[in-house]
């Protein structure tokens, strides 16, 4: 589990069809501490240590890694990529829960300078992305905790203010036009709609009114009462 907040950029370039190499400074944070085994997020994609190297590390890569995220279309090139270690208990959540299970890719559009940040739009084609997409919800792009700002009704297209720090430090500021993202919507935003789904069977209903199992019946709707009951009000 992640926090979305880049603790450094690196550089990533493909070993082969199953490993990547992770290039960070000595003093990089990453480093501190770090051991075999260890999960970290590499463009918001959750990695295994394989290796440790004296200035970054060696991670395995699925198939499925590769087809599903940025970091199979890097083509053997060194790139720019932002890296995380996993969150800790009793640490600082800064951002929001990220998983490093990427749901799809999406696609720079452009960043504009405004007074106080950037804006900037991206877009995606990705179904299992576009869901999770609305206005002032959180999303992970390339790893980073961000608060949509704005958005087409299908999700397809949104827009995020960037302070200053985080375009610099992160790299966003490295991105062209059409470069791929690796995006993960807000995993709350999953289990809510898991829950909401109107096909759910009876073994498994939705919430809504208790029934002799101690699930909601399949008819009944989310009310007060209900909400109040599980402490949400």
């Amino acid at each position: 589990m992640f926090t979305g907040l880049v603790q450094d950029v690196g550089t990533l370039q493909t070993l082969d069809p199953e490993h990547v190499e992770i290039t960070c400074s000595e003093d990089s944070i990453i480093l501190q501490g770090l051991e075999l085994g260890d999960s970290v997020a590499v463009d918001g994609v959750c990695l295994t240590v394989v290796k440790i190297l004296p200035i970054g590390f060696i991670a395995d890569v699925s198939p499925e890694t590769m087809r599903r995220t940025a970091l199979g279309r890097s083509e053997g090139r060194v790139k720019r990529v932002n890296l995380e270690t996993s969150l800790r208990i009793g640490s600082k959540l800064g951002g929001h829960f990220v998983t490093g299970h990427v749901d799809g890719i999406g696609y720079f559009q452009s960043a504009v300078q405004a007074a106080t940040s950037w804006d900037i739009t991206f877009t995606t084609e990705s179904d299992t992305v576009a869901r999770y997409i609305l206005s002032k919800g959180s999303v992970s792009v390339n790893g980073i905790s961000l608060t949509v700002a704005d958005c087409n009704l299908e999700g397809t297209r949104f827009s995020v203010a960037v302070i200053p720090h985080t375009y610099t430090a992160t790299n966003l500021c490295h991105l062209q036009p059409g470069s791929w993202v690796n995006l993960e919507g807000d995993i709350l935003g999953k289990y809510v709609e898991k829950f909401l789904r109107s096909d759910r069977t009876a073994s498994n209903p939705p919430l809504g009114s208790r029934s002799g199992n101690g699930y909601a019946s399949h008819d009944a709707a989310i009310s007060t009462d209900f909400l109040a009951e599980h402490g949400y009000l």
